[in-house]
C-alpha cells in the first residue's frame, strides 16, 4: 500500500513562493541551502546573464526579490523570519540568510499580499488607455517606503522622455549586438512547459504603432497579429539608497512589494530592461537619476488583459542541504 506523500512544511511552501520571484528572461538566478530553521540564499552564477548583466546586479534584484518572498510567505504563515543581508567580497555569491524563529500573528496585509504572490507575473501585452488613480499610486509607494525604498512616477516630461530615448538606444545596440542576440536567443522563445526561459504563449503581439516605449524584440512573437499598445504607459522607477551588493539586494525586496501590491490592487506590470543591459545606457540611467538614489529598474504598470504564467524549476532544483551556515 502506497503512503500518502507528506504535506509541505512552512518552509517548503516559503521556499516554493521565492521560485516565483521575477528574473531577467525567468533565468531565475538563485539557490538555497537548508539548514534545519536557517536558510542561505545564493546567487547562481551559472544563470547570470553575462552579456546583459555582467556585474550580476540585476540577478542579485531578482534574489532579493525571491528572499521578499520567502520571508512574506513565512511571516504570513504565522512564523516570524529575521533576515540578515551578508554580501561581501569574500563570498560574493552568499547573499543573505533567513532565520525561521518562532511563532507570531500573521496580519490580513500580509496574506493578502502573499495570495498574490502566486498571481503576480509579467505581461508584456497590451494594456488598456486607462489611467492609475492617484489612491492606487500612493499604495504603491507606500509598498515602497515600507521596504525603506521609494518609487518615482514618471510622468510624460522631465525623466520620462530621457528615458524613453535610452530605452530606443538600448534596443538599437542590442539589435547588432550578436553575442547579446545570442544570449537572448537562449532564453526566450521557450516551448510551453519549459521550466525556465520565457516561453512564446508569454511573447507579445507586434506593435501596432509606435509608441513612446521601444517593445522588446526578444520578447515579440511574430507569428501574433499587430495590436495596439498604450502610447504613453506609466512608468515607474524603483529606487533605494547605497550602491553595491547590498543595494540591489535591498532594491529587489523593494520592487516585489510594489508589483505584490500592484498585483493585489489588479494592477498588470511589465520591466523596461533594457536601458540597465548596455554599459552606454546603464550609465545614462545612472546619470539621470543620480539626484534621486540607486534606480534599479523601471515598471511599466497598467490594467491588462489576463496573459499565462511562466513555469518554475521545482524547489528540489534549487534546494541543497548546507550545515554549519554563518
Amino acid at each position: 500500500m502506497d503512503r500518502p506523500l507528506p504535506l509541505p512544511t512552512e518552509l517548503d511552501q516559503a521556499l516554493n513562493a521565492a521560485t516565483r520571484a521575477p528574473s531577467p528572461h525567468n533565468t531565475q538566478p538563485w539557490s538555497f541551502g537548508v539548514d534545519g530553521d536557517r536558510v542561505a540564499v545564493w546567487l547562481d552564477r551559472e544563470r547570470v546573464l553575462t552579456v546583459a548583466d555582467p556585474e550580476a546586479r540585476q540577478a542579485r534584484l531578482s534574489c532579493g526579490a525571491a528572499l521578499f518572498n520567502l520571508r512574506l510567505a513565512l511571516r504570513s504563515n504565522g512564523r516570524e523570519a529575521a533576515v540578515r543581508l551578508v554580501p561581501d567580497p569574500a563570498r560574493p555569491d552568499f547573499l543573505a540568510e533567513v532565520h525561521v524563529e518562532g511563532h507570531r500573528r500573521s496580519t490580513l496585509e500580509e496574506r493578502k499580499l502573499a495570495q498574490s504572490i502566486f498571481h503576480r507575473h509579467t505581461n508584456r501585452r497590451p494594456f488598456l488607455e486607462r489611467a492609475v488613480p492617484p489612491g492606487v499610486r500612493s499604495a504603491l509607494n507606500a509598498a515602497a517606503l515600507a521596504e525603506g525604498g521609494r518609487l518615482e512616477h514618471l510622468e510624460p516630461s522631465g525623466r520620462y522622455d530621457a528615458v524613453a530615448a535610452l530605452a530606443r538606444r538600448a534596443e538599437f545596440l542590442q539589435a547588432s549586438d550578436e553575442a547579446f542576440r545570442a544570449e537572448s536567443a537562449r532564453w526566450t522563445r521557450r516551448p510551453q512547459g519549459s521550466a525556465d526561459g520565457v516561453p512564446l504563449s508569454s511573447a507579445a503581439p507586434p506593435a501596432g504603432e509606435a509608441g513612446a516605449l521601444p517593445q522588446r524584440a526578444s520578447h515579440t512573437n511574430p507569428a501574433l497579429p499587430p495590436r495596439s499598445f498604450e502610447q504613453q504607459p506609466l512608468l515607474v522607477a524603483v529606487l533605494s539608497g547605497g550602491q553595491g551588493a547590498l543595494a540591489d539586494l535591498h532594491g529587489g525586496m523593494v520592487m516585489q512589494a510594489v508589483l505584490l501590491t500592484a498585483t493585489s490592487l489588479g494592477l498588470s506590470t511589465s520591466f523596461l530592461s533594457q536601458p540597465f543591459e548596455t554599459p552606454e545606457t546603464r550609465d545614462g540611467i545612472d546619470a539621470l537619476f543620480h539626484d534621486a538614489g540607486q534606480v534599479h529598474t523601471l515598471l511599466r504598470v497598467g490594467y491588462g488583459y489576463p496573459s499565462p504564467l511562466t513555469a518554475r524549476r521545482p524547489v528540489a532544483e534549487v534546494r541543497f542541504p548546507m550545515a554549519g551556515l554563518t
